[in-house]
């Protein structure tokens, strides 16, 4: 059963508290302030009960939900202070002020942290898109906020994962296909080893492969893709027994616990199916072909290698998302709103994501006057995309109208871009997405793009 709002009710307890721990600190009291507004609440109604209805079960009866209210305050709270879920429900619990802000009274007991991951997952990407449209219409409602112009730069989230390498990739898959195949098999009543560990014959050669790599030369390489080539081999021989273990589940699925040993069945073949795709690219390393959308996680299989160009870090791990910041002014200092951000699995090019983005100044029905972005964006696509949105597009390098003072200050508004996307990746959060999957990666970009509309709306007058 959905619960919107907190009971709120104080206990004797907040009754007995001094003033000066009863008032909230003023960035909490001014962000208190704007999410007591029950109209942010109305996407993830709306969400809960169209899931209710697709269920075919929509009923106010069951268990009440957490408070939706208390969520999206924790959820603010995460993003603000970079907090872990476990670091999150610690921190509220033992803070005050915190528990006041996400409205649970001092006898109440904090939710588990499985409770908000949960939620997290099942909201979805859309709920908190939804949430940071509700927020700027608010703030061009209530604060009078006019969006005059917009910068534009795209960001690689990184996924959270390691550095990837075929053999890496390999040795995992071995270990994860023989623990997946341990489970099916004692669900199913089948031999223990139906799917063989071959973890340790993996490690010698990742071993012998660390110390051939430090020689760095000719005959390593050699060495190299002759070591990587066994662990394929190796993983291939597990990928098969998987296949058959999973194939002789299905066969086993009747009466009793038969849709358990299905889901473990689906489980370990969409397993098996990852790890083909790593035994693939490994025999076209050897063989010399081109990998074309290369797999470099088994855990978190849309990640994709992107390549910015940046000396620093010159291959990223990750998504692409493109960034759209609406602001009042082209002042030095500007700050504005994040639209939803826009990504593609894969590594998408400005002008591939753009006309995304201006679909969303369209739903906010948003008409600017400039719109600035980089020299990467081509000229032709980038006008069509904006036509009818932009009075004036300013492409560094490419297309530049207007006085040189005026040139200058787009410019230099331009660069902004850089800095708020920085802002972001240190102050909440967009480094690196600890969500799995696109799925995952968007909502947690979703509620960094929130919390810091949040925390924008504030600071307004």
């Amino acid at each position: 059963m959905l619960t919107l709002f907190a009971d709120g009710a104080e206990s004797l307890w907040d009754e007995l508290l001094p003033e000066e721990v009863r008032v909230l600190p003023d960035d909490l009291a001014r962000l208190d302030e704007l999410l007591c507004d029950p109209e942010l609440l109305v996407p993830i109604a709306i969400r809960w009960e169209r899931e209710l209805a697709e269920a075919s079960k929509f009923s106010d009866r069951g268990r009440p939900s957490l408070a939706m209210e208390t969520y999206v305050r924790l959820m603010v709270l995460k993003h603000r202070c970079g907090w872990g879920y476990e670091t999150l429900m610690r921190e509220v619990s033992d803070s005050i002020h915190l528990r006041r802000f996400c409205r649970l009274g001092l006898t109440e007991r904090v939710p588990d942290e499985s409770t908000v991951r949960k939620l997290t997952r099942r909201l979805g990407a859309e709920v908190v898109h939804q949430l940071t449209r509700e927020l700027i219409v608010k703030a061009r409602r209530e604060k009078r906020f006019r969006p005059r112009a917009a910068r534009i730069d795209s960001t690689v989230v990184e996924a959270d994962i390691r550095y990837p390498t075929d053999s890496g990739l390999a040795a995992d898959g071995v270990s994860a296909l023989a623990r997946e195949g341990r489970k099916l098999a004692a669900k199913i009543g089948a031999a223990r080893t139906a799917v063989r560990d071959r973890s340790r014959a993996a490690g010698r050669r990742l071993r012998a492969l660390t110390r051939s790599m430090r020689r760095r030369s000719g005959q390593a390489k050699d060495e190299v893709l002759e070591l990587t080539k066994q662990t394929g081999q190796l993983l291939g021989k597990s990928v098969k027994e998987a296949r058959r273990l999973a194939a002789e589940a299905r066969r086993r699925a009747r009466g009793r616990g038969a849709q358990a040993k299905l889901k473990a069945a689906r489980k370990l073949e969409e397993l098996a199916d990852r790890c083909e795709k790593v035994v693939e690219q490994i025999q076209k390393r050897v063989k010399g072909e081109k990998i074309t959308d290369r797999l470099i996680s088994l855990w978190d299989p849309d990640a994709r290698p992107i390549r910015k160009g940046k000396l620093s870090q010159p291959n990223q791990f990750g998504y692409v998302d493109q960034l759209c910041e609406i602001t009042a002014n082209t002042k030095p200092g500007a700050r504005g709103f994040i639209l939803p951000p826009a990504s593609q699995i894969g590594n998408p090019t400005e002008d591939t994501l753009l006309p995304v983005t201006a679909a969303e100044l369209t739903n906010l029905g948003i008409k600017l006057r400039e719109v600035m972005v980089d020299g990467a964006f081509n000229t032709t696509p980038t006008n069509a995309a904006l036509q009818g949105l932009a009075d004036e597009v300013h492409i560094t390098g490419r297309q530049e109208p207007g006085s040189r003072r005026t040139r200058r200050r787009r410019q230099r508004y331009r660069t902004g871009a850089e800095g708020r996307v920085s802002h972001l990746k240190r102050g909440y959060g967009l480094r690196r997405s600890r969500l799995k999957g696109d799925e995952g990666h968007r909502i947690w970009d979703g509620w960094a793009a929130f919390t810091y509309n949040a925390a924008t709306y504030t600071t307004l007058p």
